[in-house]
């Protein structure tokens, strides 16, 4: 009976330990499959980031813009839907002038370069939160002081005085259980993707406003040579106007509205030549220079207008334009603030340990009895913050649905930039296309009139008035040709820039 008691027992131990191992087993799958859980709960903290569906629309404007122009000046512009972005378009004009203008202001612009170093400051910022909380702190310290301590009267009165000397390693690392870190530095990762975006926007538009600035200097400079030989004209008109006053061939009143208009005309030469001072002083500045270093203008008739324009299919607008993306990243970094915010409602696990030598003095400090060392954790669970966490949860929700609908109002903006300045195009077309007729027709007229003046059939008032009607069809002109090249600057500029040709623009360390 002993016997089979004993090997009962040993049955019942056995059995134990069986359930004791299944049990431990139970326990660490459990606590495995609570850790995987918490990791994924990091995950869906907060929103994905992903953009919100915008419409597609079959044409940007109102109307479907036309395969090509109508052409003026022997030029139809011809619209290449679904083509890419033209990275250095500028180009396309065919001046080495205006090309080393460009040129010249992405290398000098102080406003480019202090662009640059501030993206350079956000990217070194955010390898040092990545090392800060993602990684162990260590740190070496070392310490030697000396010591009065307090007498105590029931031993006596004497005081005791004491040196210390320490060195030690601490190190302290917090578990990213539930990725507070990670999403703090994706949100601070969209935000320097967002400062590379804004800062390729930034150089997309300067190089658009020293192409822009460029033209209009010089159409103004035509304009003002042009208006100068009106002026010319009628101060002429009005010095024969004056002599045949005095010569009682005509009436005072009519002597003085011809002076009159001469006078008009003349008034307006300040304006285009105050006009052509600021545009000369503001490309001055975009280069780099001072405002008396202003470059030479350009000749007008020597910029060939790009006759290939790349239109962008809308879906394809949305990677191509860095306002777009910079929206983009915005969005990303305000979704990841929330995964933040809620995350710091969760635990947090640190762990810190330290160890070094230290005693009452240097022999005792160096020696195996000196040998110092302590570990610990500490976990902490938010319990009650007055509302503050749930309320910094809900700011962040709000600040990322406001971030949404500013991405929404960013893309539709850019639609309108598009469809505008395609239907500039069309309009800059129409209008040169008139205006070039007119100014050739006006200069048949005067062409003919001076050749009857030289064969003495008309006075030299008709073959002036001849004259003045092309001069002034000819500013007309000179405007209409001055816009059809600068929207069509601006049509490149709003088409963006293939994502491939930024050189990993946007891309933050957090991305690797």
């Amino acid at each position: 009976m002993k016997n089979i008691r004993r090997d009962s027992g040993e049955r019942s131990q056995a059995l134990r330990a069986v359930a004791l191992r299944t049990s431990t087993a139970r326990t660490a799958v459990t606590v495995a499959a609570s850790a995987a859980a918490l990791a994924l709960a990091a995950c869906s903290f907060g929103p994905s980031g992903e953009p919100p569906a915008m419409p597609s629309p079959a044409h940007y404007g109102a109307e479907a813009q036309p395969v090509q122009t109508v052409a003026a000046q022997g030029v139809a512009q011809r619209f290449e839907t679904g083509a890419q972005p033209v990275p250095e378009w500028w180009r396309l004009y065919q001046s080495d002038a205006l090309d080393a203008l460009v040129d010249e202001g992405l290398r000098n612009s102080p406003t480019l370069a202090a662009t640059d170093k501030l993206l350079a400051s956000a990217h070194e910022q955010l390898r040092a939160q990545i090392g800060s909380n993602l990684l162990p702190q260590i740190d070496l310290g070392g310490q030697a002081t000396r010591q009065r301590a307090l007498a105590i009267p029931e031993a006596g009165p004497q005081t005791f005085l004491y040196n210390v000397f320490a060195g030690q390693i601490q190190t302290h690392y917090t578990f990213d259980i539930f990725g507070a870190a990670r999403l703090a530095n994706a949100a601070l990762g969209a935000r320097v993707d967002q400062q590379a975006y804004q800062l390729d926007a930034a150089r997309r538009a300067l190089a658009a406003n020293i192409v822009t600035a460029a033209i209009n200097a010089a159409a103004l400079h035509a304009q003002i040579d042009t208006t100068e030989r009106l002026v010319t004209l009628a101060n002429e008109q009005a010095q024969d106007a004056q002599r045949r006053y005095a010569l009682g061939s005509l009436a005072h009143a009519d002597a003085l509205n011809v002076q009159q208009s001469a006078l008009s005309l003349a008034a307006t030469l300040p304006g285009l030549r105050q006009q052509l001072a600021s545009t000369r002083h503001a490309l001055a500045v975009l280069l780099g220079r001072t405002p008396d270093a202003a470059p030479p203008d350009l000749d007008l008739a020597s910029l060939a207008l790009p006759e290939q324009v790349p239109v962008v299919v809308p879906s394809d607008l949305l990677r191509t334009r860095p306002d777009i993306q910079a929206a983009d990243a915005a969005l990303k970094g305000a979704a990841a603030d929330v995964g933040v915010a809620t995350a710091q409602m969760f635990p947090s696990l640190s762990l810190t340990a330290s160890m070094g030598q230290a005693g009452f003095s240097w022999p005792v400090a160096l020696s195996g009895a000196g040998a110092i060392w302590s570990i610990g954790g500490s976990l902490t669970q938010p319990i009650f913050h007055g509302g503050a966490l749930l309320a910094q949860r809900r700011a962040a929700v709000d600040t990322y649905d406001a971030t949404v609908l500013q991405y929404k109002q960013t893309v539709l903006s850019a639609f309108e930039n598009v469809a505008d300045t395609l239907a500039s195009l069309e309009h800059d077309a129409q209008a040169l296309d008139a205006s070039s007729a007119a100014a050739r027709a006006a200069r048949q007229a005067y062409d003919e009139t001076a050749a009857r003046y030289r064969l003495g059939a008309v006075p030299i008032s008709t073959a002036r008035s001849g004259e003045q009607q092309y001069q002034n069809a000819r500013l007309d002109e000179i405007r209409y040709m001055s816009a059809r090249l600068s929207d069509t600057a601006a049509l490149f500029q709003a088409m963006g820039q293939p994502p491939a040709s930024r050189a990993d623009a946007g891309k933050s360390p957090a991305k690797g």
